[in-house]
């Protein structure tokens, strides 16, 4: 298959909410009150975070009958450390999480190597823990002054 061009247009609304589109879906985001949101939606790490629970459990949706696997349950639980110090220029470290971990819940009749491996392929396929394990070709194309 092609490269295919993913698109994204985030607005910022009222206050620190942001309304972002992608083909014809949207979603809210914010900020916690101790952030200067009004905590109305998860904000933007969360999101990664979501992005990356989601992305690995439709690559586990995909591939499992490839594996000879049925699932009847399967969820990821994700977490990660973020120096909000960071983000409110109060301190020079690193402003993006430093370390995301995951526990992989997986009900099935699978025996536990065979889940292992299966896990080990998601791991290896899915794009969204790709894109945040590995340096990405992030880069202004253009500002427009309107």
């Amino acid at each position: 298959m092609p490269v295919q061009t993913f698109r994204a247009t985030a607005s910022l609304q009222e206050g620190m909410v942001v309304k972002a589109q992608s083909r014809n879906f949207e979603i809210t985001l914010d900020e916690p009150k101790y952030l200067g949101g009004t905590d109305t939606a998860m904000n933007p790490v969360e999101l990664l975070l979501c992005a990356l629970g989601a992305c690995q459990s439709i690559v586990a949706r995909v591939y499992a009958p490839k594996f000879n696997i049925e699932l009847e349950e399967f969820r990821v639980e994700v977490e990660g450390d973020l120096d909000t110090d960071g983000f409110m220029n109060k301190s020079d470290v690193r402003r993006g999480y430093s370390d995301i971990r995951y526990n992989i819940h997986v009900k099935s009749n699978a025996t536990l190597e065979q889940v292992e491996e299966f896990v080990q392929f998601i791991e290896r396929t899915c794009p969204v823990g790709d894109s945040i394990s590995n340096p990405v070709n992030l880069m202004l194309n253009r500002i427009v002054l309107e």
